[in-house]
């Protein structure tokens, strides 16, 4: 079977994206093969395009997509042809068809369309993670979510406010600040125009919030420890503006005992069990209006530099999804 891919012949700049096409095999034991209808644009394919998270070389990028079943490798069960899928964390995702281990995918309820699976499995199973496990957020947290407007960042805002925290988040344009408040981010702080620390702690009283999830990383990390009360947690989750310099953690202690992960999905959703789990807990908050899917932009696949320029250029808000 013919199919088309975005592959990866040298690290670089979106220049270094190449459309082409290829013969796809049958599927192995084990494996779907998997008709794409829409493909998750994500800030960990530009660190794999870049080299930051170096792979084997030539490589198809991406992490998420969506589509239906067409095959079924053998000894694969629970899964049949014609039924809608969904997989937030599997190499190969900028295809039109693919094969995939079965394990790796969950079937999509009626309620959840392609293209809102393939905006919200990676970036909203993240948001599951940071909310649910490794800050687990209740009635009267406080949070500061970095890059508000972004794909994560709309949705944490979201399903953080609906669980009772107060939610703060910074924002680099006045257009950003309103599209953060309309998806659940209390206090807007936009960091253009204002001293981000200082509005954090005017805000709150001085004491600081429970936790900072952090996505811009080198930009911003030092002053997401500044605004933290005791005891408090940054997630640092991305790093959107460079990888975070070494530092020396006696300036934890210093700031009041503060606390400090560097967390993956891959690890989170790396038991099957764990996937479903986090995926039905999203695909409620999603059936319920808690978390409403931003799609900001949708680009063809063919696109998909122009996609990564504008991703890379802070242009994009939302998810942005490419279609095959």
């Amino acid at each position: 079977m013919e199919r088309s891919v975005v592959r990866i012949h040298r690290t670089g700049g979106p220049e270094v994206l190449s459309f082409e096409t290829e013969t796809l095999p049958p599927p192995a034991e084990g494996e779907v093969r998997l008709r794409q209808t829409a493909v998750g644009l994500n800030f960990i394919d530009v660190y794999h395009r870049t080299g930051l998270y170096p792979l084997p070389l030539p490589a198809v990028l991406g992490r998420e997509a969506a589509g239906t079943v067409e095959v079924l490798g053998a000894g694969v069960t629970g899964l049949q042809p014609g039924m809608r899928v969904a997989y937030p964390m599997a190499a190969d995702a900028y295809a039109s068809v693919r094969n995939i281990r079965a394990d790796q995918v969950v079937p999509l309820p009626d309620g959840i369309g392609d293209r809102q699976a393939a905006a919200m499995m990676l970036k909203g199973l993240t948001a599951w993670y940071l909310l649910r496990r490794t800050f687990p957020v209740t009635r009267g947290t406080s949070v500061l979510v970095h890059a508000a407007a972004g794909g994560v960042g709309l949705i944490t805002c979201q399903w953080a406010s609906a669980l009772g925290a107060t939610v703060l988040g910074t924002v680099g344009s006045r257009a950003k600040a309103e599209l953060a408040a309309a998806h659940g981010c209390r206090h807007p702080i936009l960091y253009t125009e204002e001293d981000f620390v200082a509005r954090v702690r005017a805000l709150t009283g001085g004491r600081g919030v429970d936790v900072v999830y952090d996505s811009v990383g080198k930009d911003t990390f030092l002053r997401s420890l500044d605004c933290l009360r005791p005891k408090g947690l940054v997630a640092l989750f991305g790093q959107a503006s460079g990888p975070v310099p070494p530092f020396e953690l006696q300036i934890l202690s210093q700031k009041g005992s503060l606390f400090v992960t560097r967390p993956t999905l891959a690890t989170y959703i790396a038991e099957r069990a764990e996937l479903q789990a986090g995926a039905s807990e999203l695909f409620e908050a999603v059936q319920q209006g808690h978390v409403n899917i931003e799609i900001g932009h949708t680009y063809p696949l063919r696109e998909v530099q122009q996609a990564h320029r504008d991703l890379e250029a802070r242009k994009t808000t939302g998810s942005t999804i490419l279609l095959p």
